[in-house]
């Protein structure tokens, strides 16, 4: 009977695409018929290639846009201002932005939570890779007003968020099927993160990395013809000072490797600190039993302080990354009030340790408090300010020759591996924005030793754990990934036969007569399973006539080998199978007694996804 549900389920959903295909084509505009007929047209790989263009020109476009907006308001904010007018700016912007932020989320877009790179990898495993529409523009305004007020928080991820929006609807509204809208939503993102940084090859490892675990295909010209995309409108639009960029750097020395060895190990560790503190805050607000407003007033005065006493910490932060990079950091000390102290090199170790201790927080406030913005740009400005601080150490140890340039962009590209679980992305990133390519050996170096790290703390990035542990994202087990798209409620066989534990044989023998199971669920009088009777249990005596009015169905039962629950994920149901040796398993909600699970069904279910997935790799 659940096959038979599962397939009318599955019948009226596709009668209702249909429908509202056929609804979508007569409202459709001109350019979406010319489009709907080259589908028509065209072949597959055609037509994928042609929709990597426009999903990675429109992605493109809107990453152009957030930035060139955050860039402008940052500009109006900070250019020729005096200090003491900054001071206030400081104290009022970030504070405004995060509760701007929180009250256009309630009264515009119902209070929606899920935001961020973990938002994205839960649509392509829960919702077969369709993104809500709000989200095509939603995480541009939000992050606009967070981030471009001065919250402390990165722009790529709400980026890669409308990026992967534009690409799933585009495929939703041409009808593609689950491996074009997930390949196009990948699309997006990687156009977004291009344009944001114009590196092409850091957007397609990203998307490889981070957004594409655990699907497999062989489509690969979308990606890259959408990152070029991307790429190409932001170095066509966007200003020099508006994009990630670093000109000078320091020939690669071979002696200088000791250094990138050191440095690695210093990123992993800081990576891991910037993680655990992160989770903390975010559980700390999670567990706030306060307003979403109230709890973005608070987080606002947290990160207004922290603007003030470190104002690196307002908005991304690239052009202190900048100045850095040149060693220039007395003009960032100037705008802090660290310039009323004498300018020595002790004082630059404190204030660029600060920096780094204290990102974090700032980066955390914002984002967990109601900001919307990601990681990203948080783990480059930490990375580089990181590699300064490492390289004035060693030059106070005495060290000479020490590459003060090369550590302050190697430290960017540790750290944003160590923090995002992408060593590829960080290391093509940092390459293709500092034009240093001659870097690969210490950025590989540093990259790899922070990413491995990570990983023997935490197998799995720590933003993501929860949802792996709830199967509700992709791993790189893909059988796994495959049961994940099975739910335990399409399985529940609500036809079975149950009997009160007060009853006598004979009651249960005539159930038996008129039923076809070898089992029957035994209830208590509030419908609580207490046990099973299976056929076998009871067949020694069910031809005794003598016993069927003297013995009593509570002395017959046995405890179930496992109970499964309707929230369970089909992983574990399959484990319960596995270590009990059963073939059907009792189902529990609220205590009571709902049906059965049958394994053969889960398996049967399960070999048809494989073969799915299996001929859509194929194609």
């Amino acid at each position: 009977m659940s096959h038979f549900k599962t397939i009318k389920k599955y019948h009226s959903f596709f009668r209702f695409k249909r429908d509202f295909e056929r609804y979508s084509l007569k409202r459709a505009r001109s350019y979406e018929i010319i489009i709907h007929w080259l589908h028509k047209k065209m072949s597959r790989n055609q037509f994928l290639i042609l929709s990597g263009i426009i999903v990675g020109c429109a992605a493109g476009l809107a990453g152009v846009v957030l930035k060139m907006l955050v860039h402008y308001i940052h500009y109006f904010i900070t250019y020729k201002v005096h200090f003491s007018t900054q001071i206030i700016f400081y104290a009022l912007f970030p504070f405004l932005g995060i509760v701007l932020t929180t009250l256009v989320v309630l009264l515009f877009f119902k209070g929606q939570s899920r935001k961020g790179i973990p938002a994205i990898l839960y649509e392509i495993a829960q919702n077969s890779s369709l993104i809500p529409q709000v989200k095509m523009y939603s995480q541009v305004l939000q992050s606009a007003i967070t981030v471009g007020l001065g919250g402390s928080a990165g722009l790529e991820s709400p980026i890669a968020v409308t990026g992967a929006a534009i690409g799933s609807n585009y495929a939703r509204n041409y009808r593609m099927g689950y491996k074009e809208r997930t390949l196009l939503l990948a699309a997006g993102a990687t156009a977004g993160i291009a344009a944001a940084f114009n590196a092409p090859i850091a957007g397609v490892m990203f998307a490889f990395e981070i957004l594409l675990t655990g699907v497999v295909f062989s489509d690969f010209m979308p990606l890259i013809l959408a990152s070029v995309c991307g790429s190409l409108l932001s170095k066509i639009i966007l200003q020099e000072e508006a994009l990630f960029h670093f000109e000078s750097r320091q020939p690669f020395n071979y002696y200088n490797v000791p250094f990138y060895i050191v440095l690695g190990l210093l990123c992993a560790l800081y990576a891991r600190y910037f993680v655990v503190v992160s989770q903390r805050i975010e559980h700390f607000f999670a567990k706030l039993q306060w307003h979403a407003l109230k709890k973005a007033l608070f987080g606002g005065l947290i990160v207004s302080f922290l603007c003030v006493l470190l104002p690196p910490f307002f908005g991304e932060g690239y052009s202190s990354v900048k100045l850095l990079a040149v060693g220039d950091s007395s003009n960032i000390i100037q705008n802090s009030f660290f310039r009323y102290l004498p300018t020595q090199s002790w004082m630059v170790l404190v204030f660029t340790g600060c920096i780094c201790l204290l990102k974090v927080f700032a980066t955390a406030f914002t984002i967990h408090s109601g900001g919307n913005g990601g990681n990203f740009a948080p783990s480059l400005f930490a990375g580089g300010f990181l590699g300064y601080f490492f390289s004035m150490v060693c030059v106070a140890l005495g060290f000479e020759h020490v590459p003060l340039t090369n550590l302050v962009i190697v430290g960017m590209a540790g750290v944003m591996s160590g923090v995002m679980y992408a060593p590829l992305t960080a290391i093509f990133l940092i390459a293709e924005s500092s034009s240093g390519y001659d870097l690969f050996i210490p950025l590989m170096i540093v990259a790899t030793i922070s990413f491995l790290v990570a990983k023997w703390f935490s197998p799995t990035p720590p933003d993501l754990q929860h949802l792996v542990n709830e199967g509700k994202i992709f791993t790189r087990a893909h059988d796994k990934n495959i049961l994940s798209l099975l739910k335990i409620e399409d399985f529940v066989e609500t036809e079975f036969q149950k009997i009160n534990n007060t009853a006598t044989l004979r009651t249960l023998i005539e159930l038996v007569k008129q039923g076809s199971r070898d089992f029957i669920g035994v209830v208590n009088t509030e419908g609580r399973l207490d046990g099973l009777i299976s056929l076998d249990d009871i067949r020694p005596i069910m031809f005794n006539p003598a016993l069927y009015d003297t013995t009593m169905v509570k002395q017959l039962m046995k405890p179930p080998a496992a109970v499964i629950y309707l929230n369970d994920n089909v992983a574990n149901v399959i484990r319960r199978f596995d270590d009990t040796h059963a073939w059907y398993l009792p189902v529990i909600n609220d205590k009571k007694l709902v049906g059965f699970v049958s394994k053969s069904s889960i398996l049967n279910q399960y070999r048809l996804l494989l073969q799915e997935y299996s001929e859509d790799t194929q194609n």
